[in-house]
């Protein structure tokens, strides 16, 4: 620990929060895809359509999204360890309820409270790492966790496989139970206390009610497609960013953190990104089952090339972008994740795994270890260390709300409705339509990281001052000087 009250990385202390965060962290990312793998089982068994389908992806994710900003805030002032272990607890016993739901309707709402314990743990992950971890070992930390937290992402899909062919898909939700435990055992003995001690004020409840609000309406119109629906998220949204402007700088979302150029543009790299990556995860399992005639389980393997890949190569593109900045890593991963999609797209019935999946999982694998460690460590680099939780609240929102919003528009554009997921030839078409989109959804994010992240801002400080002393002469304020906040455990 240095004088700051830091922990190096290859501490006993740095090690322990490390193993936290990801375990964590890789929970609620888990269950964000192995749910996927069980859709066409739990749809037969609760007998559900495809709104039904979307419903159940979507219920977890609009309630994280709407509410994560809030759930970073609440880390920032009460202290980040404390929110991050609600936030455990919280989501263990939404995810019994998940496992125990007698039909769609109950297993929604289970999902809706899950989504509730995620967005106070996941800001918590990155937030901790960020307070914890002294500047220099940051980028490598970010690399691990986005590593390991990829890896929960992409194991996903074989997880949910295998339970779904052993014990059916509610062990698909009971799996967090053990997990969860875990964490606690792990966390209350080892994790720094951290907090921002400048934080003061009412929190913005009306911001995070507006936000939250605004989703659903937005995720209902576009599953049912309502316009008037849509019309009153479209307003929501409006009267939400009104408010933030005005309540400045105690906000839900602080202005000030926009004033940083790269902040602005990695969000919205983010949020095509993670578009295009919603629709991969919700659609490639199905139509691998659906359509090729795989089982769960080999469904779930189709990915197993990602999980390997983000596991060897995240950390070091971390170290890559420090040292090059993160233009490039982001730019290059992008454009191989489009490449992924676009040969997913020829995945229908009699495909098989090795011609027509493989070189497929294998280019996206490559393109999400490139991006995704650069993507974090960036988002955190461009705003002081006292908006960690803000930051990473930011994000992730941002993150969730591209998969929720194309997880509903794409599949009812490209007629995937009703009970088309049924039967291969009505899903194939919308199926390859929809990887398509995908695929140019990823290109406008490449294009958008190569023309908006200028300088390197994971540098040390000593290196980045000449460049930012030249960007602040055309624009964009310098970043502000970071704080000591740790406090003793």
């Amino acid at each position: 620990m240095d004088e700051d009250g830091h922990v190096r990385l290859g501490s006993a202390t740095g090690r322990w929060v490390l193993l936290t965060t990801v375990l964590a962290s890789g929970m609620a990312m888990l269950d964000g895809t192995v749910v996927n793998v069980a859709l066409p089982s739990l749809g037969e068994d609760l007998g559900a359509g495809m709104s039904g389908l979307q419903w159940t992806v979507n219920a977890y994710t609009l309630t994280l999204a709407g509410l994560i900003l809030l759930g970073g805030s609440l880390g920032d002032r009460y202290g980040r360890r404390k929110v991050f272990l609600v936030g455990v607890v919280w989501f263990a016993v939404a995810s019994a309820l998940c496992g125990l739901a007698p039909n769609v309707e109950a297993l929604v709402a289970a999902r809706a409270l899950q989504g509730v314990g995620g967005a106070l743990l996941t800001p918590g992950s990155l937030a901790i790492i960020q307070a914890s971890f002294v500047r220099s070992d940051r980028p490598r930390a970010v690399g691990v966790w986005s590593g390991l937290g990829g890896v929960a992402t992409a194991v996903g899909p074989l997880l949910g496989g295998w339970l779904v062919e052993t014990a059916g898909w509610r062990w698909v939700f009971l799996l967090n139970l053990p997990l969860a435990v875990l964490v606690l055992v792990v966390a209350v003995p080892h994790v720094p206390e951290t907090r921002d001690t400048e934080a003061t004020g009412r929190f913005d409840v009306l911001g995070a009610a507006l936000a939250a609000l605004a989703l659903a309406a937005l995720t209902y119109g576009l599953i049912d497609v309502q316009p008037v629906a849509l019309a009153v998220g479209v307003a929501l949204g409006a009267a939400f960013t009104w408010l933030e402007i005005r309540r400045s700088p105690n906000a839900l979302v602080p202005v000030t953190v926009f004033r940083s150029h790269e902040f602005t543009a990695i969000n919205l790299v983010t949020l095509v990104m993670y578009a295009a990556i919603g629709v991969v995860f919700f659609l490639l399992v199905v139509q691998l089952q659906v359509s090729s005639g795989f089982s769960p389980i080999a469904a779930g393997m189709a990915m197993l090339p990602v999980t390997l890949l983000m596991l060897l190569l995240s950390a070091r593109a971390g170290e890559l972008a420090k040292r090059i900045g993160p233009r490039a890593p982001l730019t290059v991963g992008i454009l191989l994740c489009g490449a992924a999609l676009a040969l997913l797209s020829r995945v229908g019935p009699g495909s098989s795994y090795v011609p027509d999946v493989l070189p497929a999982a294998v280019l996206l694998g490559l393109g999400l270890s490139a991006a995704v460690a650069p993507l974090t460590a960036t988002v955190l680099a461009t705003v002081a260390e006292r908006y960690a939780g803000v930051a990473s609240g930011v994000n992730n929102a941002v993150a969730r709300t591209g998969g929720l919003l194309a997880v509903a528009a794409i599949p009812p554009l490209v007629g995937l409705t009703g009970a088309t997921y049924t039967s291969p030839a009505a899903l194939t078409p919308g199926y390859r339509t929809a990887m398509l989109i995908g695929a140019a959804l990823l290109a406008a994010a490449a294009l958008l990281a190569f023309f908006t992240i200028r300088r390197n801002v994971l540098a040390e400080p000593e290196a980045a001052e000449p460049l930012c002393r030249v960007h602040c002469m055309i624009g964009s304020p310098p970043l502000e000087p970071e704080r000591p906040e740790t406090e003793p455990h």
